[in-house]
């Protein structure tokens, strides 16, 4: 496709592919996405209009920046996609225009203190990434170091950065000393802070700690889940199942109008957030599991009028799938950030009585090729 020479196209784009929609004007990356989605699903039911991104730059609220030596000199930016060779940025075009400060502040102090990158190649070294996330109104920002096993000392580092950025709550170093193409290890060390920052969405406060999932653009996110629920009609005397639950979002926002909200999550520390987002927004209908999904829809003896299902990229599995026909609910709300599982998903629940009846895609990750797609279904 032509690219748009009038858009300002990222120096790096051509070698860095995170965003695969450089240079192509925002209408065609929004006409490429509806048009995946109505080839996937048309079929099967009309596909509506896609919602745009009213910001289209600067939208996300996380990133992860890594670091190498090049010919004997500090690098940091994202590693060239499909591999661990990292090129170097100064300022992503999709990241928070504070956060690209910051990161910019952080690779001068490296250079500055002379701190020891990471050598994947040797398996040595100190610092490996940074990440850094932001909360909607940029008031909490928090800092992640990813380091080898190393030891270093990081406080000249964080004392100037902390004079310099007063809305830094917290700074966390985590340590990876794996080969791996995992950013995060599985230990964590508070050096600064209450180990996480607080974000609003939809009414509610939530802590995002370093490995939360949170969904990266927040004013879309607001868009999809408000759409998402609204398609749930969700009565008072609803029992909703919030399958994949994460640290609790969407659950807690349905729990205002359901009897009764149940999240399952496999991962124990997202099950611990939730519990506390939970407890600090005072909601009591509401409880968490720490099991697999799959298996709780099976030992389940109870009636669900509403399953929620918001899977990894690879979508769920036939286990899964299996289970939740066996629990038979009203109505289900698939999100999904990839169509093309979704599809197969989606198929296995219409031969087993279940009907589309909404298709909507959303647009959260402009110039990427990234899609979200919400499915309601419902049982004949």
């Amino acid at each position: 496709m032509k690219k748009d020479k009038t858009l300002n196209i990222c120096q790096i784009a051509d070698v860095c592919g995170a965003c695969s929609m450089q240079g192509i004007s925002y209408e065609q990356q929004l006409a490429i996405k509806q048009e995946k989605v109505e080839k996937l699903f048309s079929k099967y039911y009309q596909v509506n209009k896609i919602i745009q991104n009213d910001k289209t730059y600067h939208y996300r609220n996380k990133a992860q920046i890594s670091f190498d030596y090049v010919d004997g000199k500090v690098i940091a930016g994202n590693y060239i996609e499909s591999s661990h060779v990292v090129v170097g940025m100064k300022n992503c075009q999709l990241i928070n225009e504070e956060v690209n400060e910051i990161f910019n502040e952080i690779v001068s102090l490296v250079k500055k203190y002379k701190v020891p990158i990471f050598d994947e190649r040797k398996m040595k070294g100190f610092l490996r990434h940074v990440l850094i996330r932001n909360n909607c109104d940029n008031s909490e920002i928090m800092i992640v170091f990813v380091t080898g096993n190393q030891r270093y000392d990081l406080s000249k580092v964080i004392n100037e950065l902390l004079r310099k950025y007063s809305n830094i709550k917290t700074v966390i170093q985590n340590i990876n000393s794996s080969y791996t193409s995992m950013i995060l290890g599985d230990k964590n060390r508070i050096l600064y802070g209450r180990g996480y920052i607080v974000d609003e969405l939809c009414g509610y406060t939530f802590k995002i700690s370093v490995s939360s999932f949170y969904q990266i653009n927040h004013d879309q996110t607001v868009k999809l889940y408000d759409y998402a629920l609204k398609k749930a009609d969700i009565k008072s005397d609803d029992i909703v199942l919030d399958t994949y639950c994460g640290i609790g979002t969407i659950g807690i926002i349905a729990s205002k109008k359901a009897k009764k909200v149940i999240g399952v999550e496999i991962n124990k520390q997202a099950i611990k957030d939730a519990i506390n987002n939970a407890r600090h927004n005072d909601v009591d209908n509401i409880s968490f599991i720490c099991k697999d999904a799959s298996k709780f829809m099976l030992d389940y003896d109870k009636e669900v009028d509403v399953v929620i299902m918001d899977p990894p990229r690879n979508g769920s599995d036939y286990k899964f799938i299996s289970s939740l026909i066996r629990l038979a609910p009203d109505r289900i709300v698939y999100i999904s950030c990839n169509p093309d599982t979704q599809l197969r998903d989606i198929k296995l629940l219409l031969k087993r009585g279940y009907q589309i009846k909404d298709i909507q895609p959303f647009d959260l990750f402009s110039f990427t090729d990234h899609i979200e797609n919400i499915i309601l279904l419902k049982r004949v």
